[in-house]
């Protein structure tokens, strides 16, 4: 990741298993979540719901769709892929998705390069 910075948001302590936290990052609201399988992974997503026009993402409710981790927006229910941001519901709407690491006891983001 040679064009990335990557940029420490929070410890790895404020986490949530299986909930999500928000984080601001350049303006940006992300929502970060970590799972308690597979292996305590680590996603990052766009915080802003597109159907229900709210900052609510990390609010939202973690689970699986056939076997694909989702986070269902506490609004409408729409499912979104925690690995790729799709709407599992509406194929036409994906919300951004971060390269996120923990390094340490931290967990950091990668923004590109401006």
């Amino acid at each position: 990741m040679n064009n990335e910075n990557w940029i420490t948001v929070c410890r790895q302590s404020d986490l949530v298993t299986d909930s999500g936290v928000c984080v601001l990052l350049n303006g940006e609201q992300i929502a970060l979540f970590q799972l308690s399988r597979p292996d305590g992974a680590l996603y990052a997503l766009h915080n802003y719901d597109p159907v229900g026009d709210a900052w609510v993402i990390s609010r939202g409710i973690v689970g699986s769709v056939d076997g694909e981790p989702v986070v269902a927006s506490p609004l409408y229910k729409e499912h979104y892929s925690l690995a790729s941001g799709q709407c599992l519901e509406r194929p036409e709407l994906a919300l951004p998705v971060y390269p996120v690491r923990y390094r340490d006891d931290s967990v950091q983001l990668a923004m590109a390069e401006q």
